[in-house]
């Protein structure tokens, strides 16, 4: 469906930005009757206010639009895994060749070798969810997604609250006292949040963050932990709270277990014990608890923070903050890590078909994949989509080895030539957001949008869930739900959040589900076993952890290394528009932020190249001398395409892999490195 409203000589199209981020812009393309179009930030939106951020400008207006930047039709690999060599053959051709492949290897070694890789290429529901019926009647086994990414920070908050995904409603700012983000970056990841949510609530807004960032320098309060101090601080506010009587005692009496096993390790806390934890003043300390104990305060959980080697204690441990202070379940108070589209209404498993499946579900961490895909007994097989494990996976080299390997049948599905692309036997080419109807479930607002298709499919490329059809038929699958076409989905989404249908979305463009600001954990009730805050979790200690969260500290580097941070670039989403010539310019050279005092002992200046290396791999990158990380951290933006650098290697060839403490999760912020001048 594509539903236009023309305006004088120009047609606009409402669609919603899908990609990684908080903000799930609206979007305008405008097409003007000379046939120029133009995507831009929709002005009626209340999240982009007429303005794209600066790499979605770019990339929306390059090479999402670029016929020679995509891949237009189907492809078979002419050359050496690794070389991107192939030919172009008919979908026929692809469909058939992929099939038999498959059907070849579930009849010899079990459905269970055939891999599938995905994560967030596309965030929509359609396109990220439908493919995964195919794939459960498959039989196929899951790289688990969020292992890349934020599983620690889920399986914590599971612990604590029973959930991870009924977060805060945003809406609720304007009641509070207090906004502490914790471990995110809005000012790269939710830009439009950095520019209009923070900025137009009248809250004090406290950072926590090693990095001084574009929203840490504009807080009120700025605190910059040493990586992996995380929890120390957190416990030494509790310990300020409890002092200053900031703790909420009838809240946690009514509501919480556990409370007593965390006091007596209070007794034990020391704000001279925290400053040198920490690196943050004890003065700082205490400014902080006070702003966000007085409250009412909402708690921003950053993925960024659980990516350490104890990111799930250090989750456990900020997570105490709100139910400690009783900032739940009233106006102006709770936490986000995200709001996922349960609490919408939307029924993910009827998206994804998870009763289709015949098999027990192998699922395999990020972290194993190398060893999973090197053993010719475990892998047989291979699908890649929405994900370019070549350019964001750890151990990179040895990754790109395993793909290699010629008895490895691999098929990826993309719109544009990856990394990952380059190791396949056959492609196939997806259509972007631009090019099909879908709906975006915002994972920070309470919200629902639709996306519209604005331009017409290039070459012959098609949407995942319509490639997933097509293969379901080559594989001679027969269930209806593999068939179903996106507009009964689409409606039967829309009716699960009160909407009438799509074409109800369509016409709004974006709804809000929720008239009434949504008041987090209101009834006080917890999806917990015990229907209350576990803060003391027998499920923890079931899986080998404490009971409690501790006020643990990651030891410092050895002499003569380095902890390296690798977070989000201003410039790309995830993996995402690299490969667009103008966003490359903006990001430029592969940078490695050094403190001055770092920097001085090494005999560095800005711009000299340094050798980075640890015990993994080694890159060459430019010395950028800035005082906004702490002494002992270096820092490197991840993630840009191997293929597309000198080397053919980024910063994520220095990741062996680290796992956290909790859900075989990416400890990729604990990597350590040693920094040498060539």
């Amino acid at each position: 469906m594509v539903a236009a409203i023309d305006r004088d000589t120009k047609t606009v199209i409402r669609t919603t930005c899908p990609r990684d981020c908080y903000d799930a812009c609206g979007i305008a393309v405008v097409k003007r009757a000379d046939g120029l179009t133009r995507v831009l930030g929709d002005p009626d939106h209340a999240v982009s206010r007429g303005a794209l951020c600066g790499k979605c400008a770019i990339a929306y207006n390059g090479a999402f639009v670029q016929p020679e930047a995509r891949i237009l039709s189907p492809r078979r690999r002419i050359g050496p895994k690794g070389e991107g060599r192939f030919v172009d053959i008919s979908w026929d051709e692809a469909l058939a060749e992929t099939a038999e492949r498959l059907q070849e290897i579930v009849a010899k070694y079990g459905a269970e070798t055939i891999l599938h890789a995905h994560y967030t290429g596309t965030c929509s529901l359609l396109a990220g969810g439908f493919p995964q019926r195919f794939l459960n009647r498959l039989g196929a086994a899951e790289i688990d997604p969020d292992s890349i990414c934020n599983a620690a920070g889920h399986a914590a908050l599971g612990y604590l609250y029973g959930t991870s995904s009924l977060g805060f409603d945003p809406r609720t700012a304007k009641d509070a006292a207090c906004i502490l983000v914790w471990g995110a970056n809005p000012s790269a990841a939710a830009p439009h949040m950095h520019k209009y949510w923070l900025k137009e609530t009248p809250a004090k807004v406290v950072v926590v963050d090693p990095v001084r960032h574009d929203t840490a320098a504009g807080a009120h309060l700025h605190l910059q932990p040493f990586p992996g101090s995380d929890a120390a601080l957190a416990f030494a506010m509790l310990r300020v709270m409890r002092d200053e009587n900031l703790i909420d005692r009838p809240y946690l009496a009514a509501h919480a277990t556990g409370w007593e096993e965390v006091e007596p390790v209070l007794d034990r806390i020391t704000l001279d014990w925290a400053e040198a934890a920490t690196g943050i003043s004890a003065a700082h300390i205490v400014e902080a608890a006070r702003i966000y104990g007085r409250g009412p305060s909402l708690l921003w959980l950053g993925q960024g923070l659980q990516r350490q080697a104890q990111g799930g204690n250090i989750f456990r441990a900020v997570g105490l903050l709100p139910a400690a202070s009783g900032n739940l379940g009233k106006a102006g108070a709770g936490f986000c890590y995200l709001n996922g589209g349960a609490r919408k209404g939307l029924d993910g498993d009827d998206v994804e078909g998870t009763a289709l499946r015949r098999n027990t579900k192998r699922v395999i961490s990020h972290m194993d994949l190398v060893d999973t895909l090197s053993d010719a007994a475990e892998a047989h097989g291979l699908i890649t989509w929405n994900i370019n494990i070549a350019a964001s996976n750890p151990q990179q080299r040895a990754l790109h080895q395993a793909l290699r390997r010629d008895d490895l049948f691999h098929l990826a599905i993309d719109p544009f030539p990856t990394d990952t692309v380059d190791f396949a036997d056959i492609v196939l080419p997806a259509a972007t957001f631009l090019e099909f109807d879908d709906i975006v479930s915002p994972y920070f607002d309470l919200t629902l949008s639709a996306q519209r298709a604005a331009l017409p499919m290039m070459g012959q490329s098609l949407p995942n869930q319509e490639i997933f059809r097509r293969l379901a038929k080559a594989m001679n699958y027969a269930e209806p739900e593999l068939h179903e076409a996106d507009g009964p989905i689409l409606d039967r989404l829309c009716r699960q959040a009160g909407l009438s249908g799509f074409a109800e979305l369509a016409e709004q463009a974006t709804v809000t589900l929720f008239r009434e600001t949504v008041l987090q954990f209101a009834d006080g009730k917890f999806p917990t076993e015990s229907g209350r805050i576990e803060i003391a979790s027998a499920a923890a200690e079931a899986d080998g952890l404490p009971r409690v969260p501790q006020p643990a500290i990651e030891a410092r580097p050895p002499k003569g290394w380095f902890r390296l941070l690798s977070p989000a670039s201003p410039w790309l989403m995830n993996s995402s528009y690299f490969q667009d010539d103008k966003i490359r310019a903006k990001a430029g050279p592969e940078d490695l932020v050094i403190h001055p005092a770092d920097a001085s002992t090494l005999g560095l200046t800005t711009g000299v190249e340094v050798q980075v290396k640890n015990d993994t791999d080694s890159l060459t990158m430019r010395a950028v001398i800035d005082d906004r990380i702490p002494a002992g951290i270096v820092l490197a933006h991840k993630s840009r395409w191997p293929k597309l650098l000198p080397e053919h290697r980024n910063i994520n060839a220095l990741n062996p892999g680290l796992r956290a403490d909790m859900a075989q999760s990416t400890a990729v912020h604990s990597v350590l490195v040693q920094v040498k001048p060539l």
